[in-house]
């Protein structure tokens, strides 16, 4: 039995060595990692001899030894040919139950490699890699003192056994590192990757990550340094301050950086955070280095030199002289002060742009069609949009006013084109319809969602609409108005939308432009009667929430609280056709009252007279009663022709679309709106015939009879029989 267990590690271990030299050579396909396998096990996949998760775990294992393989110490510069190297790797297309339940992410090799230039690693140091996985973490490292892995899954520990045959191997839960492991065993330098929410015990957990990192600290020598690669949640956040701050207590946060796009060849698009802690007092909260790949990364990063640090001397540092009991409660030690890194801030400058006296010409129609460009300026150092816009003839053939207002923004937007030519004349044209106020003066009435003249109301500022179609970035466009407002001091907005799972999309939409992701939260994060301690940032609240309330508590009056009647942010309706229904009307079954998140969507701009107020919508101008909660745009009201909305809604439905086509065209002229889509030109589509056979025809004529009865017979019992009869026959 032994003799059987050796051959296949024989086999296993050329296997490995077999991957490797396809990775050196650039030659690794999908089929080629697929016909080691087959030699390895003595057959396929479709025999059962192996699954195609052991294929990639394979495909991993052949990578570290890869890394083994190149001259060390690994540099910066050795990043982007690593990057290059994992994007030809094939993608990890199945995940099998084990891989769920350890959370079996394997580090991919470039960002494992940047791990090791930032851990700083010396010939002296003990070195653990507390889930060890296939050792990527580790198979850069230059020679160390000591190797200590740790795996809980025994597949890969085998592996592990292969690749590192000098290496000390155990097997337990990272998490109970502290007490599970050697007491005697106090590593220097730590690399890892831990699961982000499951635990072995716990099942889902959270926490997984922090539970790990806290334990990796906890065995860490004083002195000695930790590279931890996070989930992205784990940052200073609101929601996470209090952990945040115990987790890395009598710490020092030399760096911290954000990965949106780095686990894709694995299977998941995860964005992380990679932190390099030194275990000596000092500040926590370093400034987040954000970019989208490792590679963006490796050429931004500063390197921190490890401090020269004797373990055993701050072990005698922090012993105190023996004293009375009561002194010893009365005296608590200070930290000694970290010398503060120095950061160099992002220039911040105003965007530069040339108004145009005359209008651009207009480009070559096709079919309702125009190709889409800024009218009425030309912005320096812009790039067009990644697609092609376009606009309907309607709205091209109206040019936008000579806008007055100049953003200021990150000189990287331009630089690395993070916005695009339309993308930033949206937020000139934002910004110059937030300097215009509606005229007279106003407050919100009494009962309703009307507001009304007043000689000691308001002045309310005018709002801007977004009309652009799928694809032209509504939700970059969103961000980028925010943020040119945050530079300028105003660091408070309020992001509404359709539901929850769109947080993910404006946390990624506003941390693409430099934002950081824990600047966004959810309202829901707090009970409803509770105050937001939020201080600034963007509160991201759904029309669902905004609705809400119970009994006296509404989550309206705790956002209102929390924005102050001075509130002078921007307050972004992302699908703001969800307020739509603010004006009732007539319904299928006769007459309706208005939505209810509609009316909280229009108390909400009432309260707040001096908010930036954005309209997002594709579908804005598409019925009347999708502007009803438009009260920004001056559709109504003093120096219009419409008297108040009901009017307006009742004289633009009475024109129809042609109406309609003239308030966008006049909101255009305004300055106040604008509609862009893709463009589909250069699509090529293919007309694919399916023939039906007889027995198929059949079965649907069978299905219209029945559906026809249906409907003809409406609520008569042995019609809708025949019907049932009929379908089940069929």
């Amino acid at each position: 039995m032994t003799d059987l267990f050796t051959q296949f590690d024989t086999r296993l271990d050329q296997a490995i060595d077999e991957i490797a030299q396809e990775l050196a050579g650039g030659s690794l396909t999908k089929m080629s990692l697929f016909d080691a396998m087959k030699r390895l096990y003595g057959g396929s996949s479709a025999e059962g001899r192996w699954a195609q998760r052991d294929a990639y775990d394979l495909l991993e294992a052949g990578m570290t030894r890869h890394l083994l393989g190149l001259s060390r110490p690994v540099r910066l510069d050795d990043i982007t040919a690593l990057s290059l190297l994992v994007e030809q790797l094939p993608t990890h297309t199945v995940r099998s139950e084990d891989q769920i339940r350890f959370q079996q992410f394997s580090t991919p090799a470039d960002l494992a490699a940047l791990a090791t230039v930032l851990a700083q690693p010396r010939p002296d140091d003990i070195v653990l890699e507390p889930s060890a996985g296939h050792g990527a973490l580790v198979a850069s490292l230059p020679t160390v003192r000591q190797l200590h892995l740790n795996e809980l899954d025994p597949k890969r520990r085998e592996k592990l056994a292969l690749l590192f045959k000098h290496a000390k191997l155990t097997g337990i839960d990272g998490a109970m590192l502290a007490s599970a492991l050697d007491p005697s065993l106090r590593p220097s330098l730590i690399l890892m990757n831990p699961p982000f929410s499951r635990s072995e015990g716990r099942g889902v957990d959270q926490f997984a990550a922090v539970r790990h990192l806290r334990a990796a600290l906890g065995r860490l020598a004083p002195g000695g340094r930790l590279v931890a690669i996070m989930p992205d949640w784990f940052t200073t956040s609101a929601r996470l301050s209090k952990i945040y701050d115990q987790t890395f207590e009598n710490c020092t946060v030399q760096t911290a950086c954000r990965l949106a796009r780095c686990y894709h060849k694995q299977g998941t698009s995860v964005p992380v955070r990679l932190y390099v802690i030194d275990k000596v007092p000092g500040n926590i909260r370093s400034a987040i280095l954000a970019r989208s790949t490792v590679a963006e990364i490796a050429e931004a990063v500063t390197v921190v030199k490890r401090a020269a640090c004797d373990p055993s001397a701050i072990s005698t540092r922090q012993q105190t002289k023996p004293g009375t009991l009561f002194k010893a409660m009365r005296t608590s030690a200070k930290p000694p002060a970290a010398k503060p890194r120095v950061i160099e801030a992002p220039s911040i400058s105003p965007l530069v742009f040339r108004s145009l006296a005359t209008p651009r010409p207009l480009g070559e129609q096709a079919g309702v069609y125009l190709p889409y460009r800024p009218s009425r300026i030309d912005i320096d150092g812009a790039k067009a949009h990644p697609t092609p816009l376009v606009e309907s003839v309607a709205m091209g053939s109206i040019p936008a006013p000579v806008p007055e207002y100049c953003p200021s923004l990150q000189g990287r937007i331009l630089k690395e084109s993070l916005l695009s030519e339309a993308q930033l004349e949206t937020v000139i044209y934002a910004g110059n319809a937030w300097q215009q106020y509606l005229p007279g003066l106003f407050v919100p009435a009494d009962e309703g969602v009307a507001l009304t003249l007043a000689e000691d109301g308001h002045s309310y500022r005018k709002g801007y609409f977004l009309g652009d179609g799928t694809g032209a970035g509504k939700g970059r466009q969103i961000a980028a108005c925010i943020l040119d407002n945050w530079l300028a001091g105003r660091r408070k907005a309020i992001w509404v939308s359709k539901n929850e799972s769109l947080l993910e999309d404006a946390r990624r939409d506003w941390s693409a432009i430099g934002g950081m992701t824990a600047d966004i939260q959810p309202l829901s994060s707090w009970k409803i009667d509770q105050p937001v301690p939020f201080r600034e940032g963007i509160l991201f609240v759904t029309y669902p929430t905004l609705r809400s309330q119970r009994q006296d508590a509404t989550r309206l009056k705790q956002l209102l609280d929390w924005a102050g009647a001075d509130f002078e942010g921007v307050i972004a309706f992302d699908e703001s056709h969800e307020m739509g229904g603010v004006a009732g009307g007539e319904g299928a079954r006769g007459s309706k009252s208005g939505s209810q998140q509609g009316i909280a969507g229009v108390m909400l701009q009432n309260h707040l007279p001096k908010a930036r107020v954005l309209y997002a919508s594709a579908t804005g101008a598409s019925e009347v009663n999708n502007l009803a909660y438009a009260v920004r745009l001056g559709l109504w009201g003093p120096g219009t022709a419409f008297a108040n909305r009901e009017d307006f809604i009742s004289q633009i439905r009475a024109g129809g679309i042609a109406a309609m086509e003239l308030v966008s065209r006049d909101l255009k002229a305004l300055g106040l709106y604008q509609a862009r889509a893709l463009s589909f030109a250069g699509v090529e589509y293919e007309i694919l015939k399916h023939d039906l056979t007889a027995q198929q025809i059949a079965v649907y004529d069978t299905y219209a009879d029945a559906w026809a009865i249906l409907c003809a017979a409406a609520h008569k019992t042995c019609y809708r029989e025949e019907a049932v009869m009929r379908r089940n026959a069929a």
